[in-house]
């Protein structure tokens, strides 16, 4: 079969377009198309619907549950898409296509004085429209909320090639079915994002970060969930446990682990009351806590803050990992890490374990033998007993890294048959040939 206009099959870009970060992959791409523009992504998108060919959408590859994975489909690369084409400061919005880098939009929005709150921690490399095609999450989301709580409104090609707006310009409005909501966080399967309305926020004139140490996971669990029923609003709320302080001291020389440390706790507090909160939060984590120190300059918040960006590519350093993403309530935080330990020491994994512990988001991290072509059978076994374990407290299998393929079978334990078969008669109004995306998410 002949392929559209622009594709090409240059072995080394069809490689480069089988996989993303999550390591997942399939058959190469029968072609890459890299798009200029909204015509061309029409044009590509009403050959696919008319050929019946596959269309596998490519932003940055920066995803992790295998959503953007070719499998011997056509890819459409959007990554030259990536203009910002306006930023409001009074409407507080920005305009972007798909292709804009998600650091790049904060960093313009804070010469504005204001900034993107969605920050997921590929922020450096991802893009909007991954971003919106996962309703990608991060640390901040304890206070201002996932992607879908930013996007106001949404340019979407459907299958057939069709350009439709869902959304509007302004902070409220009911008119219709919420469309764009339901289009973030459908991982291509529904429609292709080709521009995008976000929220922007004012930049806090104050931000207090704070790093507690603890004995143990438990006791740096409860108190995370102590400074909410404090009724406090930390902007982020992070935990990692006992193995990654481990893994971190020995990858970057540090001593995060020396003492009697076995969890490390990281805080901030953002905005006019930032002070007040953080002389709220020391009286609630001191009893606790073995050591707490708390700083304002940049550059002292920056070290506290360190340790959390340093620990994936502390596990990464040592082995392939497989980053996993479930959410449990947050009274449940402590039993999950608890758990999460019991599976370390049943089958004898490589398993560390950090969270947005403001929210219930826990990222076990599975890593294994660099010299092994494919996980062991110990590591397959632990991923399913962490999703079963999800659900068993009242969770989910994923809160911001989508389904992709990786996760469908657990999609299936956790929303039953009947929601599944609303997802496939949604799928088929917004994609009667199935085309779009297809094998994933559902």
């Amino acid at each position: 079969m002949s392929l559209p206009a622009g594709a090409t099959t240059d072995p080394a870009t069809l490689d480069a377009a089988r996989t993303d970060r999550s390591g997942a992959t399939g058959a190469p791409p029968r072609g890459v198309v890299r798009a200029r523009d909204v015509a061309e992504v029409r044009e590509v998108a009403a050959w696919a619907h008319a050929q019946r060919v596959p269309l596998v959408v490519r932003g940055a590859g920066s995803g992790l549950a295998g959503g953007a994975i070719a499998d011997g489909a056509l890819v459409l690369d959007l990554g030259a898409l990536d203009r910002i084409v306006a930023i409001d400061p009074v409407d507080e919005i920005a305009v972007v296509e798909p292709g804009v880098v998600t650091a790049d939009l904060d960093a313009a929005a804070r010469q504005h004085g204001l900034f993107f709150a969605p920050d997921p921690a590929s922020a450096a490399l991802s893009t909007v429209g991954g971003n919106v095609a996962t309703n990608a999450g991060g640390l901040r989301c304890v206070k201002y909320g996932v992607t879908r709580d930013a996007v106001l409104a949404l340019d979407v090609v459907l299958a057939d090639g069709r350009l439709i707006r869902t959304g509007r310009r302004t902070v409220k409005g009911v008119a219709g079915y919420d469309l764009t909501a339901l289009l973030v966080g459908s991982e291509g399967t529904l429609g292709i994002v080709v521009g995008a309305t976000v929220r922007l926020r004012p930049v806090p004139e104050q931000v207090v970060t704070l790093a507690a140490d603890f004995a143990t996971t438990d006791d740096a669990a409860q108190a995370c969930v102590a400074l909410q029923a404090a009724r406090l609003t930390p902007s982020m709320l992070e935990l990692l446990d006992d193995a990654t302080l481990d893994v971190i001291d020995r990858a970057q020389g540090t001593t995060l682990r020396g003492g009697a440390t076995g969890a490390l706790v990281i805080a901030q507090f953002d905005g006019l009351a930032a002070d007040r909160e953080l002389a709220r939060a020391l009286e609630v984590l001191e009893p606790r806590a073995t050591r707490v120190r708390h700083a304002t300059d940049p550059e002292d918040a920056a070290a506290l803050l360190a340790a959390r960006r340093l620990a994936l590519p502390s596990i990464e350093r040592f082995g392939p990992a497989l980053i996993e993403d479930i959410v449990v309530p947050r009274s449940q935080l402590a039993t999950a890490f608890a758990r999460l330990r019991g599976i370390r020491q049943d089958l004898g994994v490589d398993l560390y374990a950090f969270a947005h512990a403001g929210d219930g988001n826990v990222h076990p991290i599975l890593s294994y033998d660099p010299s092994l072509d494919a996980p062991p059978p110990a590591v397959a076994e632990a991923a399913d007993r962490i999703f079963a374990l999800a659900l068993q407290l009242g969770g989910t299998v994923t809160g911001e890294h989508g389904v992709g393929t990786l996760k469908r079978d657990w999609l299936a334990h956790e929303q039953g048959d009947d929601v599944l078969a609303l997802h496939a008669a949604v799928k088929r109004a917004f994609d009667p040939h199935d085309v779009l995306n297809p094998g994933k998410a559902i």
